[in-house]
């Protein structure tokens, strides 16, 4: 039963009160004695309860109708309830007569209660019901046994001629909008009318008042139009008491994801106030809360199910797109192509977004986060994206300078893991940054503390300062496997190559020659011989591979791997002039993953018996998982401009089947 209200007798004078069912009311019976009173009694009509609690006793005393006294001790207090409503006002009361000695009355004191009953329902319990009264529906509890209401973020846009996203609108035209929204259902039941001076209002605090829209449907008899009520500038909404039984439906929507100064917490009020007198304050009788969570935004790994794959159309990039076709198709999702008008010029489909969704348990829909990397591609979020169940997040430092590890190739999420016992269903996510004893690049702030907020994928930082564009994905990735581990973390490894190169040697094979049909600009002859000979490359990519197996370490902590669980893939670097590395050949790593279908650059490494040695090692150790290896050439259309496959296509991906709920953090 909620905490009670203290009211105050009167001697002498009988006061009128609102009873809330459910609730307590307190009455300080010692503390309104007259003088010379030594005992009481109390009367009560059938509707309320009434029990005697005095100082040092455990249990209260039930009071009967009438016909029983108790001494007057200090600290006895009347506690009085309703669990039916009035039909009228004031049609119920409690008495409480004052005696003297010897029995002789002194006088009395009186409450006329009016019961009402006020409950401001969420669904607490999460199966998209909204039920009576929940006990557990103004707290948060995280897992598969926990418990609170949900927001979503109205982060799309439902009517296409909007200027923005609907959390910017104040009102509410379709069906579909509402749809997003969590119902929250205030129910009343009483007379029909409240005494005078009393009113019920809605309230968000002003902390929450950005965070959370409410809305309320106006002018009912003359279509559904719904309005906002609570949020931005809406502190208080005075709701309009329809006496008897009644429920009125709002709907609750997040106004922005959780960040470093946001938990993701909300809570909404309904106050009954009462009015002592014309021109005096009101004040509060009962307060009822409920909290909500927003729902986060979350990102989805290679291991899940492609939907959409996005691909930017160039003057270059023709033939390449007819090979991304081919294995889309084998893929059975899609392909959608961005056009000049839209990208300007920009190839890097990946840098610019990255896909997720945010879900509640009425709706899940996809939502792009936009990078604060805004080159060409800038308006593609919100010209070709956002719309109808599809959002939009951006996420733009104002003080902070943009580099390329803002750049969401460097911006990649592991499947779900096992750490140490500790589950993380949804995997976690990998940012790359500098060395912790570095002054060098790292992803902006806000974007990391945004990422971290989110709470249920928690981010592992990683070094990648020390390649030229500095993205993860230059190093890692992942591919699904149908074995019990159920994935594979591929890495990029000079070591692996090396190894390779020895080999092939030590067969008779070192004058094989690499990048044979190359369209890059290097035209020398390179040989396994010359690679092997060259120790100003040696000694580079020994350095590659310290870097990358820095990496290795904390991911092998991070997400608790073994070395089964890690696959390398050959890779070559060489450094720039200003010390970064760059690949030697294509990247093999830097691949699009489509469930089992993998498009690879094309590493042109040295010819061996009619084949590739590279690509045949890359199918020897992937195609015994089940995967299906595809070597696209990619070298004009993004590998001479310092990125390869993944850089230049980007996927939307079936959302998890976990409730995100059931994690605890």
């Amino acid at each position: 039963m909620p905490g009670g209200r203290t009211l105050r007798l009167q001697p002498g004078d009988r006061i009128e009160a609102l009873c809330v069912l459910g609730s307590r009311i307190h009455a300080d019976v010692h503390g309104a004695a007259p003088a010379g009173a030594v005992s009481f009694g109390v009367k009560h009509t059938e509707g309320v309860s009434v029990d005697v609690v005095s100082r040092g006793r455990d249990e209260a005393e039930p009071v009967p109708g009438s016909g029983t006294r108790w001494p007057l001790q200090e600290g006895t207090v009347l506690r009085f309830s309703m669990s039916q409503p009035s039909t009228e006002v004031n049609d119920n009361k409690v008495t409480v007569s004052f005696y003297g000695g010897e029995g002789k009355p002194i006088t009395q004191a009186g409450v006329f209660l009016t019961g009402i009953g006020i409950s401001l329902d969420v669904d607490a319990d999460q199966d998209g019901v909204v039920e009576r009264n929940s006990p557990n529906k103004a707290s948060w509890s995280w897992g598969p046994e926990g418990h609170g209401a949900i927001l979503l973020v109205g982060c799309d846009k439902e009517i296409p001629s909007a200027p923005a996203s609907d959390c910017d609108n104040e009102q509410v035209f379709n069906k579909e909008d509402l749809e997003d929204m969590a119902q929250m259902v205030l129910r009343m039941e009483g007379p029909q009318r409240l005494p005078r001076g009393y009113e019920i209002i809605l309230s968000v605090s002003v902390r929450d008042a950005d965070r959370v829209g409410v809305f309320h449907v106006q002018n009912p008899f003359f279509g559904q139009r719904y309005v906002q009520v609570l949020g931005c500038r809406k502190l208080f909404h005075a709701v309009s008491y329809p006496g008897g039984a009644a429920e009125l439906d709002f709907f609750v929507q997040g106004l922005c994801f959780p960040n470093d100064s946001f938990s993701g917490l909300v809570s909404i009020h309904v106050s009954l106030l009462e009015m002592l007198a014309e021109g005096i304050p009101h004040t509060p009788a009962f307060t009822d809360t409920v909290v909500f969570r927003v729902a986060p935004w979350i990102m989805t790994p290679n291991t899940l199910a492609p939907v959409n794959v996005f691909l930017c159309s160039m003057k270059d990039n023709y033939l390449f797109t007819k090979e991304i076709q081919t294995l889309v198709t084998k893929a059975g999702c899609k392909l959608k192509v961005c056009f000049g008008y839209t990208n300007r010029g920009d190839r890097w489909m990946q840098d610019e977004i990255e896909f997720g969704y945010t879900h509640a348990p009425q709706k899940c829909f996809p939502v792009v986060l936009d990078s604060p990397r805004d080159r060409g591609m800038e308006q593609l979020p919100v010209k070709e994206l956002l719309g109808s169940d599809f959002g939009y997040v951006h996420k733009e430092p104002l003080f902070e300078a943009i580099t390329s590890l803002d750049s969401f190739g460097n911006l990649e999420v592991s499947p779900p893991v096992s750490v140490g016992g500790k589950e993380y269903p949804l995997g976690r996510i990998l940012i790359g940054s500098s060395f912790p004893t570095s002054t060098g690049r790292r992803m902006t702030r806000m974007v990391r503390d945004f990422l971290h907020a989110q709470r249920v994928q928690a981010p592992v930082e990683l070094y990648s300062d020390w390649l030229a564009v500095g993205n993860v994905n230059e190093f890692l990735t992942f591919v699904p496997t149908s074995d019990k581990k159920r994935f594979r973390m591929l890495m990029a490894s000079p070591a692996a190559c090396y190894k390779l190169f020895r080999e092939k040697q030590k067969e008779g094979q070192g004058e094989a020659t690499m990048f044979k049909g190359y369209s890059g600009t290097d035209t020398k002859r390179v040989t396994i011989n010359k690679v092997l000979s060259n120790d100003i490359l040696a000694q580079q990519n020994q350095y590659a591979q310290r870097c990358i197996d820095w990496n290795r370490d904390i991911l092998k902590r991070e997400l608790g791997l073994t070395e089964e669980d890690i696959i390398d893939l050959p890779a070559l670097f060489k450094l720039d002039k200003q010390g970064k590395a760059v690949p030697y050949f294509p990247n093999t790593v830097t691949m699009i993953v489509l469930a089992k279908e993998l498009g690879i650059p094309k590493p042109f490494g040295p010819v061996t018996a009619g084949e590739c040695c590279l690509e045949q090692r890359i199918r020897s150790l992937l195609e015994p998982l089940g995967l299906s290896c595809r070597f696209l050439e990619e070298v004009a259309s993004y590998h001479g401009s310092l990125g390869e496959v993944r850089c230049g296509t980007n996927v939307q991906r079936r959302p998890f089947t976990f409730k995100w709920w059931h994690f605890t953090p």
